[in-house]
C-alpha cells in the first residue's frame, strides 16, 4: 500500500511534556510535505489551542479538533464538519456535575470556559500565557457553566479532571448509562466528554475519503485511548512507547517515547 497521509495526534505523541515538537520530527515532516504527503493534526484540543504547532508544521490542511467533533480550516477560519453537543443534552451534563462534584473545562465556539480553577486548568492557563499573543488560546472563567452554555453557538466537548481516578471512571460510566454521551480518556486524569458517535477515527476516514483517498493510505500517530480510533483504522497504527500497554497492544507498530525520534524514524523508513 502506498501512503499518502501521515496523521497525528498532538500531546503525548508529536509534542514533548514541555509541549514542544521534536526538531527531529520537523525536518521529518517537512519533507513529507515537500515530498507531497499530507500531514493532518488529529488532536482532542480546541482549534484555539493549536495554533503553535500548526504554524511550527507550516500546514495548509483542515485540523480535526476535540477528539473529531468538528472539522477546522486555518485558512478559512472556519468550522467545516462538526457534531457538537445539543444545549439540552450539555445541561445535563453540568447538573450530574454539580450533584458529583466533578470540574472540568468546557469548549465552545472560540474558547474554553471553566467554573472552577483546577490544577488542569491553571497548568493550562499557565502555558498559554507562555505564548505569543496571537497564538495563545482564550480561557476564561465564568460564573456559572450553564449560564455559559446558554450564549454560545456550539459546545464541542467537555474535558473533565479529577485527582481521584476511580470517581472520574464512576462519573464516566454515569455519562455513558445516564445521558447515552461518548466518553474518552485522553490522559490518565482526563476524560472528555462529547456526542456520541464523534471520535477521530470517524472524522479522519470523511475527511481522507473526501481527499480521492482511503483509511489504508494513512499513517496515524497517537499514544492514548481516544486515538484507538484512528490507530486501528489506519493502514498504520502507531503507537507511542509512552503509551498504555493496552494501546500497544492494539496497534500495527510500537516506536519510542514522545521524547525519541520514532516518528521521524518511522516516517523516512516507511514514506521518505
Amino acid at each position: 500500500m502506498t501512503y499518502r497521509v501521515i496523521a497525528l495526534d498532538l500531546d503525548g505523541t508529536l509534542l514533548t511534556p514541555q509541549k514542544t515538537i521534536l526538531p527531529e520530527s520537523l525536518s521529518a515532516l517537512q519533507r513529507a510535505r515537500e515530498a507531497g504527503f499530507k500531514v493532518v493534526i488529529v488532536t482532542g484540543r480546541h482549534h484555539v489551542a493549536i495554533h503553535p504547532f500548526y504554524q511550527a508544521l507550516a500546514l495548509d490542511t483542515p485540523a480535526i479538533c476535540c477528539n473529531g467533533t468538528y472539522l477546522y480550516d486555518y485558512l478559512a477560519n472556519k468550522v467545516l464538519s462538526a457534531d457538537p453537543l445539543r444545549p439540552e443534552q450539555a445541561m445535563q451534563l453540568i447538573d450530574l456535575l454539580n450533584v458529583h462534584d466533578v470540574h472540568g473545562l468546557m469548549y465552545v465556539d472560540n474558547a474554553m470556559l471553566y467554573q472552577y480553577p483546577t490544577g488542569h486548568v491553571l497548568r493550562t492557563e499557565k502555558w498559554a500565557l507562555s505564548l505569543p499573543e496571537a497564538q495563545r488560546p482564550v480561557f476564561r472563567q465564568v460564573d456559572s457553566l450553564r449560564e455559559a452554555a446558554c450564549a454560545v453557538e456550539a459546545i464541542w466537548k467537555f474535558a473533565l479532571t479529577d485527582e481521584n481516578i476511580p470517581k472520574l471512571q464512576g462519573f464516566a460510566k454515569t455519562v455513558e448509562q445516564q445521558l447515552g454521551l461518548a466518553c474518552e480518556w485522553s490522559w490518565h486524569a482526563q476524560v472528555d466528554v462529547a456526542q456520541s458517535g464523534n471520535s477521530k477515527g470517524k472524522r479522519l476516514a470523511q475527511w481522507v475519503e473526501s481527499e480521492g483517498l482511503s483509511m489504508d493510505q494513512v499513517i496515524a500517530f497517537g499514544d492514548n485511548y481516544n486515538d484507538l480510533s484512528m490507530l486501528e483504522a489506519a493502514g498504520l497504527g502507531v503507537a507511542m512507547g509512552n503509551a498504555d500497554e493496552a494501546i500497544k497492544a492494539r496497534a500495527d507498530l510500537v516506536i519510542g517515547t514522545n521524547l525519541e525520534a520514532g516518528i521521524a524514524e518511522t516516517l523516512y523508513r516507511h514514506l521518505l
